[in-house]
């Protein structure tokens, strides 16, 4: 598929344009330099001129309002001369002296323009005029940088063109929503199988799911291979300023795929006109009303008719479109662009991996085991940082362990060494990274610990411990929930039992606990006091998240401290929990501190070595 070019304006147009522009410049010139094209008259200044008549050289004087023109006496020697004296200065004797001396003076006459002038005169301006109105109709205001344009579709149109176009095999990890898509290829390709049957073309097909899973990749893939013209466009993009701009950019957009049909319309980004009318602020008729009326108009089919018009879209808040945009008749069909499981990561690497040279140590399986809840696009730009930094090595080819750090530099942010830690720091550092390690590994979370480092990353950790699943997991019960929560919470229990006190540094695992333990409580009904009740709210948004925990629906005084009283509950659980196992193997923390603060990092066997002698401690605590 290639971008199609702006069409040129025609060539007969190009040289009336350029006529025209000659003849404005002759006839302005002509006006401000009347003398510029005619015969050149010598100018000499009024003090000779007076000069000249008291010498009775000058026979006859023409009197003008910018110039006194005059003749010269023939002489022996020269022949009578025409001369000029300008600019006039304010002289009241020099009629006195021109009648002292004989000489014959009168007011010049008009001044007489050839025909060349006079026709040009009457020609060119409207000309001029004319040209002025089509450069800022044709141009100016409607081309595509004038106030015109606003009413245009802005629109990215990609034909088929000699450049590779993208197919159904240049997407990986979502087959499901590639299978639901095939059936609009075949009808684009062969429509009269369908319509003879008496079966009705889909209007339209929402593409949800989360950023960066494929859906544009997805709508470009049904327009390669269906081999037809794509329209893409942003639902942003149809928004302006001007009332009234976003409705005629949905009517011009359909306009121009009629007369390309069959053809597919793509909108990404779809909320930012389709957002609920009852949603509104105010309430009224505004922009962005009209134009999701147009493009509900558009999609109705009173404006598409017979012709074979697609519209693909694509959003990540699906809950908050008009109802009458997902109703059947225009957006008949939902298909969900989820985030892809295993084996779809490993199809989805291989995809990105083919351009990039591959060491032999390189086992994209692995990778893709450590890399679940990451995107088609996170995946990208994975196989990316391991290739840069493969090259700042120096390496020919990209190893296993340019994925590794990779992944550590997504997951936990960019290494800081410049950030130095005092003696006492790195030490509360180690063990607090250990504490987790120690109870995450004794506690079944469904992940595995794979390193330990007291290396600052990102913007505020001071260290980390990574731990990754070993399978895509779905589901949570209530006692894994709860073992998250003491894993959370092995750090801040692993500064109490050496120092004796707390630190600032355990802030993120209070929130992040905190949160999931409300959840339990709100969301979950894991609380035998207060039973299967949901008290949270619905989730604002199911693709981006809300940042934490929803608002909770309106309870009373009494629900709400029971509440509390259950989430304080969880919390301090998981904390004697926590503080169980790592008193329990108190001698192991020590062993594995120390080693830390001498490597700053461990992992891979060396690791997992000293967690298998974690032991369970005795169940002295209810």
């Amino acid at each position: 598929m290639a971008v199609k070019d702006q069409p040129r304006a025609p060539r007969g147009r190009q040289i009336a344009n350029i006529i025209l522009l000659l003849s404005s410049l002759f006839l302005l010139v002509n006006v401000f330099f009347p003398n510029l094209f005619g015969p050149s008259i010598p100018q000499v200044p009024y003090s000779l001129f007076v000069h000249q008549i008291e010498e009775q050289q000058v026979t006859r004087v023409s009197l003008g309002q910018n110039q006194i023109r005059y003749q010269l006496k023939a002489t022996d020697d020269q022949p009578a001369q025409v001369l000029a004296t300008t600019p006039i200065p304010l002289d009241l004797e020099l009629p006195k002296i021109l009648e002292a001396n004989g000489v014959e003076f009168a007011a010049a006459p008009p001044a007489q323009n050839g025909w060349l002038t006079s026709l040009l005169s009457w020609v060119v301006p409207p000309l001029i005029f004319v040209a002025i109105f089509q450069f800022f109709s044709g141009r100016g205001f409607g081309g595509p940088q004038g106030a015109l344009s606003i009413t245009k579709s802005k629109a990215k149109v990609y034909v088929e063109g000699e450049s590779a176009k993208t197919t159904f095999a240049d997407v990986a990890g979502v087959e499901e929503s590639k299978t639901e898509l095939v059936e609009i290829v075949e009808f684009l390709k062969s429509p009269q199988r369908f319509t003879q049957i008496g079966a009705r073309i889909p209007k339209g097909v929402l593409l949800v799911g989360p950023p960066g899973t494929g859906k544009t990749l997805l709508a470009k893939a049904v327009a390669g291979e269906a081999g037809v013209t794509f329209f893409s466009i942003s639902g942003s993009e149809f928004v302006e300023l001007f009332v009234g701009a976003g409705a005629a950019r949905v009517r011009d957009l359909f306009e121009q795929a009629k007369k390309q049909a069959p053809c597919i319309i793509f909108i990404d980004e779809l909320d930012a006109i389709g957002k609920s009318r009852s949603s509104g602020i105010y309430g009224g008729n505004d922009e962005r009303e009209q134009t999701l009326n147009q493009l509900l108009t558009e999609m109705d089919g009173f404006a598409v008719g017979d012709a074979t018009v697609i519209v693909l879209a694509a959003t990540n808040r699906p809950e908050s479109l008009d109802p009458a945009l997902l109703r059947p008749g225009r957006f008949d069909r939902q298909v969900l662009v989820d985030r892809p499981d295993l084996s779809g990561r490993e199809a989805i690497l291989k995809i990105h991996s083919v351009k990039v040279k591959l060491g032999p140590d390189v086992n994209l399986r692995a990778i893709a085991t450590r890399t679940p809840g990451f995107a088609g696009a996170d995946l990208a730009n994975l196989v990316n940082e391991a290739a840069l930094l493969a090259a700042r090595a120096r390496r020919e080819a990209v190893a296993q362990e340019d994925f590794a750090e990779a992944i550590e530099r997504v997951v936990a942010g960019l290494e800081k060494k410049s950030r130095v830690l005092n003696d006492k720091e790195k030490k509360i550092v180690a063990y607090h990274e250990v504490g987790h390690a120690l109870v995450g590994a004794m506690t079944s979370t469904g992940g595995r610990v794979e390193k330990i480092s007291i290396v600052p990353r990102g913007m505020a950790a001071l260290g980390y411990t990574l731990q990754l699943p070993t399978e895509d997991r779905f589901l949570m019960d209530e006692a894994e929930l709860r073992n998250q929560i003491a894993t959370l919470l092995g750090g801040r229990s692993a500064e109490e039992i050496i120092f004796g006190s707390i630190t600032t540094g355990a802030s993120n695992d209070l929130q992040r606990a905190t949160e999931l333990a409300e959840r339990m409580v709100t969301a979950y009904g894991m609380s035998k006091v207060l039973g299967p009740l949901a008290y949270e709210q619905g989730q604002q948004n199911m693709f981006l998240g809300n940042g934490g925990a929803n608002a909770r629906r309106a309870v009373s005084e009494q629900t709400a401290e029971a509440i509390d009283r259950e989430v304080k509950g969880i919390v301090d659980q998981a904390h004697q929990q926590a503080l169980d196992i790592l008193n329990a193997n108190r001698d192991l923390l020590e062993t594995i501190t120390g080693q830390l603060l001498e490597t700053e990092v461990i992992e891979g066997e060396a690791l997992q070595t000293l967690l298998t002698q974690v032991s369970q401690p005795s169940p002295v605590h209810a």
